[in-house]
């Protein structure tokens, strides 16, 4: 009778061990949980601007600043940003300070770009900074991708203008003369973008990695989350597009930020 409790009481510490190493193993595998999305307030080249803040999931492998487009909010590329914090980028989506000037937004993410690389502000410097911007962000983003420390731009389906009192489109001179590896992500003419009024970019670029047409995309499928008053004035989205933007963001965050 003892042998027989003997057995049961090791055959039972067994089981107990073995279950206790079953759930270390699914801790271990299952993902990281993300770490909550922090809101914050700076002073960029002398504007206030609120910012979301995702914390990188696991060892930081650099960062990312996303920029919304005209009339829109940093919540707007809340989804992408979250994207990019599940593949360990620090992501932050700034409003834009300037409504309609773009060299003045620019000067704003140089200003963020800094930050990160000294480091206090954020967390640790982050030497390797990639600029994604929407629309009139990605035109922003543009100009401010010649900043020490970035790595990649990638516009998504993104705009251009001629300002006042100049003749050539800003961002097309722009694009002309950055050294920064690019990516851009486009749908077809519409007047949401302007006509695709930005395709020329991938023509001038020095450093252009990769320039894709989502056919049938609309301006819409490159914001995450988008809205019903982007969908009234520019179209439906699919989940399949939008798939493939998010798709292009992870890959140029593997290629930059390795």
């Amino acid at each position: 009778m003892e042998t027989l409790i003997r057995h049961a009481s090791q055959v039972c510490t067994a089981l107990v061990g073995a279950a206790a190493a079953m759930v270390a193993m699914a801790a271990a595998a299952a993902p990281a949980a993300p770490l909550p999305v922090q809101a914050q307030v700076h002073a960029l080249d002398g504007h206030r601007v609120t910012l979301d803040v995702y914390p990188a999931v696991g060892p930081v492998r650099g960062a990312a600043i996303l920029s919304h487009g005209f009339t829109r909010s940093r919540r707007t590329l809340a989804g992408h940003a979250q994207a990019l914090a599940d593949e360990g980028v620090l992501a932050l989506t700034p409003d834009l300070p300037c409504t309609f000037d773009f060299r003045c937004n620019a000067r704003a993410l140089a200003a963020l770009v800094g930050s990160l690389r000294a480091g206090g502000t954020f967390g640790a410097p982050v030497e390797r900074v990639v600029l994604v911007g929407f629309s009139a962000g990605g035109l922003s983003s543009l100009l401010a991708a010649d900043t020490p420390g970035v790595v990649g731009f990638i516009g998504l389906d993104p705009f251009d203008r001629t300002m006042s009192g100049e003749t050539e489109r800003l961002g097309l001179a722009a694009a002309g003369q950055l050294r920064t590896e690019a990516m851009l992500l486009r749908a077809p003419p519409s007047r949401c973008n302007a006509e695709a009024v930005a395709a020329p970019w991938g023509t001038v670029l020095p450093a252009l990695w990769r320039d894709e047409l989502i056919a049938g995309a609309s301006h819409c499928d490159f914001e995450s989350p988008t809205d019903w008053m982007c969908r009234l004035a520019c179209g439906e989205t699919d989940p399949a597009r939008q798939q493939r933007v998010r798709q292009g963001l992870v890959d140029a965050a593997a290629r930059w930020l390795r």
